[in-house]
This record gives structure tokens, sequence and C-alpha cells, in this order.
């Protein structure tokens, strides 16, 4: 059958810009390729009216593959400011965890426009301001898109051999999609979605305080009082100038609210924060041509593992709308890199080959579960862990439990092992006797964490064995759950 377009991307955000790259990269140039976004081509990857809202930060590591994997490196002026790694905080600021590795702040603003041009240079075609609202189907498999124009709201069809879903995590394509798959359309918004936002602010200096500012790092501030179910954070982009914000779980939120007495909202915690942070003694939001119209916002995010199965005949999902961002600290730009990468060299693989059924794009889910995905299920189970401290336990785990074994795991995206409270370690089983129930839950959290890599380690190479996977994948989860809850 003809069609329009050999792929079609939906979703001109870091995740659809660099599946389009990647896939351009990857079939040498000999597909046709074209990339749906809501907004105007000015401003291309524009995530709610408030911006592109994000915490704006990457690791080297990520940019060092996207180099390595498709021939493109970022740099100035979508690379704003490069960091030396992350810094968290405990509650009471007495106890530190310090990531080593490098990093950069990006400006979200321009880094697709930078996108923007690469991906022309490789032939990849744009249509902007057009929403992508329904997928077309036929013998139980997408054969492209129903669109709707933001301009005179009139209605098209674009037809392709294959659809890349990159619309974010209420995807309505992902939602309603109307062939029968493994995908899941619905997330678990109570637990499994944060509520974030932040300032991109200039400011006079206060106060010196490290632990409110560094210009080298990323701040990380872990507080049930002042970021409940989530954290705060204080990103460098120069020396007078920041990114800064806070993350929460409405429910969590609820309950602080409850025991404290009080009415805060998201934004008036980010006020708080901002306002009481004593390194800033005067500040306004970023003035500059670069930040317009990014200075403030709020935007939703998903934090859980990604979507267990990503791929169906005809279809594929990335990016927020395959709800990559780590579950540990909603960082989505790294696994979008790698997820993009990986789904344009299977895209090309099996436009080349003819073949775009769920079984041709399975390599999709293995590539990437075996390159990245494989520890985002513990993470999220040290994530709903770490939920439900209190500001007492985190301060005593960060001050006696947490070892450098753990903060080395930690930076190289794997789950620590908490052996600082295995039942063999003397000195810290007398450390845990006054939080007891902290230590269990730790060595518990450690173990389960195990048996979840493990259990993604062994992901099915077919769609055949799937279910069965699932399956016992789903009772390992939910007993933690359970746990937790």
């Amino acid at each position: 059958m003809d069609t329009d377009y050999d792929v079609i991307i939906a979703g001109a955000g870091v995740a659809g810009m660099v599946t389009a790259t990647s896939t351009a990269k990857h079939s040498d140039g000999n597909l046709r390729i074209l990339v749906i976004d809501r907004n105007s081509r000015d401003e291309a990857g524009k995530k709610t009216s408030s911006g592109w809202v994000c915490g704006d930060a990457v690791s080297k590591n990520s940019l060092d593959y996207l180099e390595r994997e498709v021939g493109v490196r970022y740099g100035k002026p979508e690379v704003e400011k490069a960091v030396r790694g992350v810094v968290a905080y405990s509650p009471d600021h007495q106890s530190k965890a310090m990531f080593e590795g490098e990093g950069y702040v990006l400006n979200r603003k321009l880094l697709p426009q930078r996108q923007l041009k690469d991906a022309e240079k490789l032939g990849v075609q744009f249509l902007f301001d057009t929403y992508a609202e329904a997928l077309l189907a036929n013998n139980g498999s997408i054969t492209g898109v129903h669109c709707r124009s933001a301009k005179d709201n009139s209605s098209l069809k674009k037809t392709s051999k294959m659809v890349v879903d990159a619309t974010g995590s209420a995807s309505r394509l992902r939602t309603n999609l109307p062939i029968e798959s493994h995908i899941e359309k619905e997330i678990d918004k109570e637990n499994d979605m944060e509520s974030t936002g932040r300032y991109i602010i200039k400011f006079e200096a206060g106060k010196k305080d490290s632990t409110f500012f560094d210009p080298d790092y990323c701040i990380i501030h872990l507080d049930q009082k002042i970021a409940p179910g989530g954290y705060a954070w204080v990103f460098p982009k120069g020396e007078d100038k920041m990114n800064i914000g806070l993350g929460v779980q409405k429910r969590l939120l609820e309950r602080r609210n409850r025991e404290l007495g009080k009415k805060d909202t998201l934004q008036s915690l980010i006020n708080e924060y901002v306002q009481t942070n004593p390194v800033i003694r005067t500040w306004k939001p970023s003035e500059s041509m670069e930040d317009k119209g990014n200075e403030k916002g709020n935007w939703q995010v998903p934090v859980r593992r990604q979507n267990d199965c990503m791929v169906a005949n005809g279809y594929m999902i990335v990016g927020d709308a395959a709800w990559m961002p780590r579950p540990i600290d909603a960082g989505g730009i790294g696994p979008a890199i790698y997820a993009s990468t990986i789904a344009g060299k299977v895209v090309a693989e099996t436009l080349e080959a003819k073949d775009t059924s769920e079984r041709a794009l399975w390599k999709f889910n293995t590539e990437y579960v075996r390159a990245y995905g494989y520890r985002m299920a513990s993470s999220e189970i040290l994530r709903r862990f770490l939920q439900i401290l209190s500001n007492e336990d985190l301060n005593y785990g960060m001050k006696h439990f947490l070892g450098q074994d753990d903060v080395d795991s930690i930076t190289r995206r794997e789950h620590p092992e908490f052996k600082g409270v295995s039942p063999g370690n003397l000195t810290r089983i007398i450390w845990a006797l006054p939080r007891l129930a902290l230590a269990r839950g730790l060595r518990y959290t450690a173990q389960k964490s195990m048996r979840l890599i493990q259990h993604y380690m062994n992901y099915p190479n077919t769609p055949d064995g799937f279910e069965e996977w699932h399956a016992k994948f789903t009772a390992e989860l939910r007993e933690a759950y359970d746990k937790f809850s």
C-alpha cells in the first residue's frame, strides 16, 4: 500500500527529535520521515503553555552516547552550563551524598532549534501547528495519524507504514490505541505521577552556603516538609543564575498539609523554597531572550519504570509517552536520548525489511531494556520506599546507613545494596537499633530490587513469552507495593 510517509513521529520534544534524527541517520536518508508538532516552528518542542518546563539537567554520558551512535554533539548555546556532579542533602543538611560525574544544564528553549536543524540536514520533514489527535488503523496495524490544524481547526490525515508516539505522558494516541497490544494505556496517576514546577532566575548573592547553591554541582534537597514525596532542587545555570524548583506527590502533599494544619500548594511551596534560600538575597525571573516565555512553569512527570511493552503493530512509544523518566529523580532527558537513539535504529531496520509488526519491532523493547531500562523497576521500588520515610528517618539513614558503595551504585544508575544494614555488619547493627524498622525496610528494598533487576534481565526476546513474564513481574511488584502502602 502506498503511503504519504514511511514513518510519522508525533511530537517534537527531545524524544521525537532524537528518534527522527536517529532514523534518518541509520537509514542513510532513504526514508520519508515526518515529524508532527502542535507548536509553531519557533516554539518547537514546547511542553506546556508555560514553556519548555524541565529541570534541564543531563549527564555527559547521555550526550556522549548520542554523539557516538548518531553523530550529533550539542554545544553552546543549547548547553548552558557544565557541572561536576550532583549533591543530595538530608533534611537537616548534616549529611550529604555526592554523586560525582560530569553533566550539563541545558537551555531547553534553544535545544529544539538545534535539533530541528540537525534533523532537516538529514532530510526529515516537519508539520508544525498541527495536533496528532488519533491513530489510523487497518487490519490490526497502525497506518497513520488523524490530525487537526492548530491554525484553522481543519482536519487532515497522514498515512505511513508506522507511527512513533512521542507526545508526552498523557498521550491521547497511547490512551486510545485502536488495536490490541501489550502496551499499558493508563498510568497510576495517584502513585506514579509527580507534580513539579520551577523558576529560571537571576539573583544577587546573599550568604555563602554551598548546601543551598554551588555553581559546580546540581543540588538536591530531600525534605518531606518542603517537597513531600519528591525533592527540591537548585541547578546552576551560571554564577548568578539557576533553575530552582521542586516536585511533590499530590497524595503526600495533602497528608503533609493535614498534619501541619496548612493549605500549601505546589506553587506556594516553590515560592517559599526560593524565598528561604539564604544564598538568594534578591531575585527575579530571567529576562534574557533565550529564556523568554520559559521563566516559570509547572508540569506533570511520570516516575515509574518505562511501559513494560513499548511496541505494537506499526506503533512505538518513546520518551514520556512511554513513562521513561527515571523513578528515583524524574530525570527524563537521558532515558529519552538512549531510547530514541535505539528506536531510530529499529525503525530503520524494520522499514528496510518491510516488516513493522509487533514481532519485528519487539527488538526496541529488548534493546532498551538491556541498555538502560532493566534498572528502572528497582528504582521505582526505592522511590516508593523513600516516599514513606519521615525527615527523621532520612536524616538518620543518610548519616548511618548510606555508604560510599551505595553512592557509587546510584551514580552508575545501579541499585544500591545498602550493605550497611546487612546482618553480618555488627557495627551497623548497633546503629540500626534506634531505627530498626528503617534498617529492615532498606534491607527489604535492596533484596526486592535485585530480584526485579534479575527478572527484567530475563525480558522475553519475542512477544510469545511476554504474558507469562509480565504476570510474574507484576506479582513481585505488588508484594512491594503492599508492604509500603
